[in-house]
């Protein structure tokens, strides 16, 4: 069977020589968030989807008012969301090499971008949202943390759900990863997924 997921815009998935890092930070106090556990899924999933070598993602727990604002900002929308993603295009190397960046001197080499990590973006979730959803949406919160970190990682690499062939196969991708790395064998039952965005 062909492999029919999305590429990173063409580019190959693999920065410089390591592994991909999820770099988490919790800058809400609504709800308490395990920062290890969720960057570990997102790592987890990432690695599922073919990311190798040096690659970065940024997975950021935010309040209601910072997701509203980038929600307006960004997608044009008014109010707080459960999950925005931003991926990052291209890494453009002119723009790195200032001074002090690896700007090349008497006695360096040029840089090499296969050396750089692969920026992949960033995945932010308002767990106020999360909270309040839950109940009919992914069932638990802890489902519903799980849905939307594996949503957002999708989204920076490339999946979408704006068609209706699109969202059939995000949520494909979605339970797939779910199973394997949340629930480590059968959605519960009271999970639905049907409404994510």
């Amino acid at each position: 069977m062909a492999d029919r997921r999305p590429s990173l815009n063409g580019r190959r998935r693999i920065g410089g020589d390591g592994e991909p890092i999820v770099y988490a930070a919790d800058e809400q106090e609504i709800v308490a968030i395990d920062l290890h556990r969720w960057s570990a899924l997102a790592e987890a999933a990432l690695l599922h989807e073919g990311v190798r070598g040096a690659a970065e993602l940024n997975l950021i727990f935010v309040d209601e008012l910072t997701i509203a604002e980038l929600n307006e900002t960004h997608l044009g929308h008014i109010g707080p969301t459960d999950v925005l993603s931003f991926p990052i295009d291209e890494i453009d190397i002119e723009v790195m090499s200032g001074p002090g960046s690896g700007h090349r001197g008497p006695d360096r080499a040029p840089t090499d971008p296969s050396d750089l990590p692969l920026i992949l973006g960033d995945v932010l979730i308002c767990p106020a949202v999360a909270a309040a959803q839950a109940p009919t949406h992914a069932g638990t919160l802890d489902d519903e943390i799980a849905l939307l970190v594996v949503h957002g990682v999708l989204h920076v690499l490339g999946y979408d759900h704006a068609e209706e062939d699109e969202a059939r196969t995000m949520r494909a991708r979605e339970l797939d990863l779910l199973m394997r790395h949340h629930w480590h064998g059968e959605a519960p039952s009271g999970f639905r997924q049907e409404h994510a965005d």
